[in-house]
Parts: structure tokens; C-alpha cells; sequence
């Protein structure tokens, strides 16, 4: 026998022990796991795995009511209690050719941990706690898996607030804000969560432990950091963060105020932003919301569009920025009025009104996206007349609460009244279809805090361009199996796995 004929047989038999040492290592995986972390800890049965099976994109749940799922149930649960457990877990999965979803409280509506082809989910909520707090520096390290609330909570007790507030404080966790570059209801003020994490340790695909330590600023080329925050887990999996944190504020002035029109209300938050103020709240609702939350006050009966304006600061301070944004309310014909819509606002402000009209039979959800400020006004009405011919009762409606010097967020809901399903997916698909392309022909982004996870993947290469080359080719050197969070962000799916959009229209 020839010297290659020894050669294919030998590479053959190889080949061949490969796979059945990696059908070996996949099938003892949970002992494998429990070895690390604890059989407690190692979730295996399948209520334990539905549970971890979606998170609250509203697509999945219409979904749900005939008893679908839009992905897979996950193959394991697991639950480590440090970033040495992480590693380990990693690097066993790596070995199986196992891919994994790290997974905070699934709080994300975008399908950003939906599992595609059984992945194991590695749930970070153990991993709980405040690692240290240093009042000098203005800094705090805490564990990825901290509740939101709670870490809010303690730092309060401080004297601080870290300055992010999502309406999913409650049921979130600190590192899933970072994964999906999220923004908070005060980031007009204090930034979105890229602007408030200055440092992070994560563990990537081959198992090494990446740490960016806690600076300033650095001039040492492209930022890792940037790299890690809003990579939604299909990069690497954050274990720990350290964030800026700010004394409460000594004063607050809170200002709700009615104003003739849309366009008044937008000029009035840019010309706060431009004159270098800094609002803990800026909060502008279009006609169809402010007549929702101002029933019974006379001053809108015909200034159909509500302000909600937050100072704070120093009490001088406070006080003059607030005297500031008085004066610039004046230049547009805006009235003050007594502040019980935002009273009102301030008391569910971390409470969500879709799992209502969901129960309802409805088909609600919302869609936030970013543009410059000489864009909001046409991109609005074209995003409200495209929707209003879909349906007689399709509803539509927008606030902007997140505006900085160059732009806004504008957040917008839109509703389906109940009906059949095989009729109302295509239009909440022709919905999101033109939302997301009539911003982007706006010259703005797809997405502004809820990150861009299963749902926004259509569009991701129109939104980055080249640059998205440039992601893929990063997740493929850094995740050659692709291990981590397969097929989110736009990034490939791994063969065999679900289709994620099968029942929804062919427009998407």
C-alpha cells in the first residue's frame, strides 16, 4: 500500500476519533459542568430550559400564544458564581464544540438571547455583587449579574446613583445593560451605558480572561472597550464592570410644560442641549401621549404637546438652568403648568404597558431609533403616514427622551388591534420594515438603547456598511467556532439552526 493510501486512512481514523470524542464530551457535558459549578447548579430539565427560552421580544410572544416558540429550548442551563467558573465553562464548551448565550434576566426585546440550536446559558445572576466602591475616584466594580434595582438601590444608600436608569431597572442586570449598550431615562445628563463604564473584565471564546482597567481616557489605539460594550455576548461574555458613579444631586427643579406643536417642543430640547446644559430629564410626548397623560388641565387644551423638563444639581445651579430653560419656554409659547403628569410618570416609570395590551389580544410593540435633529420632524410624519395606511386601526405614537447637542431618540409604539395571527405578522413586519428603513434613508441608526439582538439582523449591513465586514471578520478571528451568541447582531447563524423569522413576511 502506497505511502498516501496509509496517509488518507490515517487521517480517516483521526477524523473519526474527533467527532467521537466531541459526541463523548457533549453527552457528559453536564458532569462535566457540575464538576465546576455544583450539580445544583447545572439545570437540566425541561421547565427549568423554557424558562430560558425567550425574553420578552414582543414577536416571540405573539408567537407564544399559539403555544410557538421562535427559537429552541436551550440544551443546558447553567449558573457559575465567579469569572474563574466562567472560564471554566467556556473553555469545556469550547472542547464540545458546544455554543452558549450568556443570559442576565432576559429583560431584552429584541430576541437577543433566544437560542437557536440548543445552546447551554450560562446565567450570570449569581454573580450579584458590589466589589468595591471607591468615593475618591467616583468609581464602583460590580459583578455582571447584579440586579439593576438593587445595585441602584445601594449606591443610593451611599449618597450616589450610577446614573442609569432604563425603565427595566427592576428586572434587569448590570451587565446586560453593557451588552446591549443600553440608555437609561437620564442619559441626557449622565450618557447612555458606553458613556458610564470605563472599565470591564470578560471572558472571550478561547477562555483567556480580558481585562480593560479603569481610566480617564487613553490614547493607546481603537478602544477594546467599545469592542466589548454592545456586543450583545457574541464577542465575549462580561463578568464584571466598573462604572462611573455621581453624588445625588442636592437640588431638583421639575418643569411640565404645554406647548402649540411637535416642532416647538424638538426646538426647545435642542436649544437646551446646544446652550451646554445639562437636564436630568428631557421628556417630549407627540399629540396621541400627551392626551393620554394631561386629561383634565386646561393648559392643553391648545398646546397639544407636553415637556417634561428635570434640573438638578447644586441648589445655585439647578436653579439657574432651570431659570434658563423658563426663559427659552417663553421664546416658543410654551405655558408651565402643575407638574401631576410627570408626578404621575415618576411613579410607574419603571413599569412596561405591553404585557397589558399582549393580554388583551393586541399586538403592541415598540421601536427606538436615533436621528439628527434636522431629521426628526420629516422622519416622524413619514414613519406615521406609511403606518396609518396599513390598517384602519393601527395606532402610532411617539416621545423623545433621550436628547443630546447633534440629536434624539425617538421611541415610538405602534398597536394591531386583536385579530388573526396569519393576518397581523406580515403588517407588524411591514411596521418594522418601514421604521427601520425610513430612519436609515433619514441619514439615522436602527437603534438607540435596546441594542439590535435577533430582530434588527435584516438591517445591520445597511446600517454599519463596510463596517460590517470589519465586525464579522473580528468575531470570526476572535470566535473561529462561533461559539458565543450565534447569529445575533447580523452575524452568522451556525449551520442547523432555526430560522428565526419563518413566520414573518417575506418584506423582512
Amino acid at each position: 500500500m502506497s505511502s498516501i493510501g496509509v496517509s488518507k486512512r490515517l487521517l480517516k481514523t483521526v477524523l473519526r476519533l474527533i467527532e467521537e470524542m466531541t459526541i463523548l464530551l457533549t453527552k457528559d457535558l453536564p458532569a462535566r459542568f457540575a464538576d465546576v459549578i455544583g450539580a445544583g447548579h447545572v439545570l437540566s430539565d425541561e421547565a427549568a430550559r423554557d424558562a430560558y427560552a425567550h425574553d420578552r421580544l414582543p414577536f416571540a410572544n405573539f408567537v407564544a400564544r399559539d403555544g410557538d416558540r421562535v427559537g429552541t429550548l436551550p440544551g443546558l442551563v447553567v449558573r457559575p458564581a465567579s469569572a474563574e467558573e466562567v472560564v471554566d465553562i467556556v473553555r469545556l464548551a469550547a472542547e464540545a464544540d458546544q455554543p452558549v448565550i450568556p443570559y442576565g434576566s432576559g429583560s431584552g426585546v429584541l430576541g437577543g438571547t433566544i437560542p437557536l440550536k440548543g445552546e447551554v446559558m450560562i446565567d450570570m445572576q449569581r454573580m450579584d455583587r458590589i466589589v468595591d466602591l471607591n468615593l475618591d475616584d467616583n468609581l464602583v466594580t460590580v459583578e455582571a449579574g447584579m440586579n439593576g434595582g438593587a445595585f441602584e438601590e445601594a449606591l443610593n444608600t451611599k449618597g450616589y446613583t450610577c446614573g442609569h436608569r432604563p425603565q427595566s431597572l427592576e428586572i434587569s442586570t448590570v451587565g446586560g445593560w453593557a451588552a446591549c449598550r443600553g440608555g437609561g431615562q437620564e442619559s441626557s445628563r449622565f450618557g447612555k451605558i458606553e458613556d458610564i463604564v470605563v472599565g470591564l473584565k470578560a471572558v472571550l471564546p478561547d477562555g483567556r480572561l480580558l481585562e480593560v482597567r479603569p481610566l480617564p481616557k487613553r490614547a493607546t489605539g481603537p478602544s477594546i472597550l467599545d469592542l466589548i460594550v454592545g456586543s450583545e455576548g457574541a464577542l465575549a461574555i462580561i463578568t464584571e464592570l466598573t462604572m462611573r458613579i455621581w453624588k445625588l444631586p442636592e437640588a431638583e427643579e421639575r418643569l411640565v410644560l404645554a406647548l402649540p406643536d411637535r416642532s416647538a417642543a424638538l426646538g426647545l430640547a435642542k436649544r437646551i442641549m446646544q446652550a451646554g446644559l445639562h437636564p436630568r430629564i428631557v421628556r417630549l410626548y407627540d399629540e396621541k401621549e400627551t392626551a393620554g397623560r394631561t386629561k383634565g388641565i386646561a393648559e392643553f387644551g391648545d398646546r397639544p404637546v407636553m415637556a417634561n423638563i428635570v434640573l438638578c444639581g447644586e441648589t445655585d445651579v439647578a436653579r439657574a438652568e432651570a431659570a434658563l430653560v423658563r426663559r427659552f419656554a417663553k421664546d416658543v409659547d410654551a405655558v408651565e403648568t402643575d407638574t401631576r403628569p410627570f408626578d404621575e410618570w415618576l411613579k410607574n416609570r419603571y413599569v412596561s404597558i405591553t404585557k397589558q395590551w399582549l393580554d388583551k389580544g393586541y399586538y403592541n410593540d415598540t421601536i427606538e431609533v436615533t436621528v439628527n435633529w434636522s431629521q426628526t420632524t420629516s422622519l416622524y410624519d413619514s414613519i406615521a403616514e406609511q403606518i396609518a395606511e396599513l390598517h384602519p386601526e393601527a395606532h402610532f405614537s411617539a416621545h423623545w427622551s433621550h436628547v443630546y447637542p447633534e440629536g434624539v431618540c425617538q421611541y415610538m409604539t405602534f398597536r394591531l388591534p386583536p385579530m388573526d395571527k396569519d393576518a397581523a405578522l406580515p403588517i407588524h413586519a411591514r411596521i418594522w420594515q418601514i421604521a427601520q428603513s425610513e430612519t436609515l434613508s433619514h441619514g439615522g441608526s436602527i437603534a438607540h438603547h435596546h441594542g439590535s439582538g435577533l430582530f434588527r439582523g435584516a438591517w445591520m449591513d445597511e446600517e454599519h456598511g463596510v463596517g460590517m465586514d470589519v465586525l464579522r471578520q473580528v468575531k470570526a478571528a476572535i470566535d473561529p467556532q462561533n461559539l458565543f451568541n450565534q447569529g445575533k447582531l447580523g452575524l452568522p447563524a451556525r449551520p442547523g439552526s432555526v430560522d428565526p423569522h419563518r413566520d414573518r413576511s417575506a418584506d423582512v
